[in-house]
């Protein structure tokens, strides 16, 4: 079934490539994404199917060069494939985003040579499925305040530490985290590393039920004198915190570009209802309330996906785009979860149930406003890059 609400490339501004990516995954979202959405929900289920699907697609290397293994498309046409994805299954599009956001683009604008040609390609093809961990009990908004650490023995690193709510953990093989290499120095003391799933000492925890994105996986990465080579440091030492501050403005940018999906996917569903559902002899469409309700998703849908393309085009201008990934980042969140709730209100007492998606959507939103830096820490971005600026 074709999605209601089109997006012209002549609105937007799309070259012929990001075009073609859209269209590409708009297609593959609605035939094969969108059916098993609910049942992975609903299951807790990662879809590997789709991964694999997406992999042979080239969608899980988009803005990494062909050299390494990429589709040599740029940054704004992988944000827009999130978008898509998202619109349909969120799921689908925060582990797509994870992968690429938090795995391969760091390797890819940190890594030395030999660690781009050793991981890129297997990232990128999908033979393997990247995961990130910075997140720890005590260091959540405040990443600086790292515990893990990181010991230099001989040619190793040995690491001690936990990493909690780690998307795509029990799926991935290839895996970066931080840990502190040098005590009292505060964040130019963290660092990063490159490891594999096999690596003597490192395990994998007990995982959370959630409440959305559940069809997502999620779990604990943990350290007991986990043995890392020395040639796996990501970058310098002492980088770390850099690299992943670094690392959040572009994830930013596809976290927004989740949100944008979100909330054209609820607006979608809200149309289609409104014009089908009759009360009082008509449409509930042709009702004023109904109306003004619509308005304001449109409204707010088109304002959250000009300021994700804004971040997205200074990013490829290779002009600074903190300040704008992170009001993309806080106003698309918060326009999912708004378009999300104005969704079920339309749908009525069906909307309150899991007979239709809305409210899959309306749980989903949720976490584009926590993960990768919550709503109040984009204000504090945003916030000291007005007053400095």
């Amino acid at each position: 079934m074709a999605l209601t609400v089109d997006v012209s490339e002549d609105k937007w501004g799309l070259t012929e490539q990001q075009r073609m990516i859209r269209d590409m995954v708009r297609d593959y979202a609605v035939s094969s994404v969108e059916p098993r959405a609910a049942e992975i929900d609903r299951n807790c289920r990662f879809p590997v199917e789709t991964f694999q699907e997406m992999a042979e697609m080239g969608l899980l290397g988009l803005p990494v060069e062909e050299q390494y293994g990429g589709a040599g498309a740029d940054y704004l046409s992988y944000a827009i494939a999130v978008e898509e994805l998202a619109r349909v299954c969120a799921s689908t599009a925060l582990g797509v985003a994870a992968h690429t956001s938090l795995v391969v683009m760091p390797i890819y604008l940190f890594g030395n040579e030999a660690q781009k040609h050793k991981y890129l390609p297997d990232l990128c093809s999908g033979k393997r499925l990247g995961a990130y961990g910075l997140t720890e009990p005590n260091a959540g908004s405040d990443s600086g305040g790292t515990e893990t650490t990181a010991v230099k023995q001989g040619d190793h690193y040995v690491l001690n530490g936990t990493k909690i709510f780690i998307t795509n953990a029990n799926y991935a093989e290839t895996f970066i985290a931080t840990a502190v290499t040098e005590k009292g120095v505060g964040t130019k003391g963290i660092s990063a590393f490159i490891f594999e799933k096999d690596t003597p000492g490192f395990s994998l925890g007990a995982k959370d039920e959630k409440l959305g994105m559940r069809g997502s996986d999620w779990g604990t990465l943990q350290f007991d004198n986990a043995r890392i080579p020395a040639e796996n440091l990501l970058g310098e030492e002492g980088k770390g915190f850099k690299y992943f501050m670094q690392t959040l403005d572009n994830g930013r940018i596809s976290i927004g570009a989740l949100a944008v999906g979100i909330a054209q996917g609820a607006l979608d569903k809200a149309l289609r209802y409104a014009r089908e559902r009759k009360q009082f002899g008509k449409a509930i469409a042709e009702f004023q309330a109904i109306q003004f309700m619509l308005a304001n998703m449109a409204v707010e849908i088109e304002a959250a996906r000009l300021l994700v393309y804004n971040a997205g085009r200074l990013k490829l201008a290779g002009l600074p785009f903190t300040k704008e990934a992170s009001m993309a980042k806080l106003y698309a969140s918060e326009v999912a979860s708004r378009a999300a709730n104005a969704a079920i209100q339309i749908h009525g007492g069906y909307g309150y149930t899991k007979d239709f998606p809305v409210e899959r959507y309306l749980r989903d939103a949720k976490l584009c406003e926590i993960g990768e830096g919550t709503s109040e820490i984009q204000r504090i971005v945003i916030a000291r890059n007005i007053l400095n600026g």
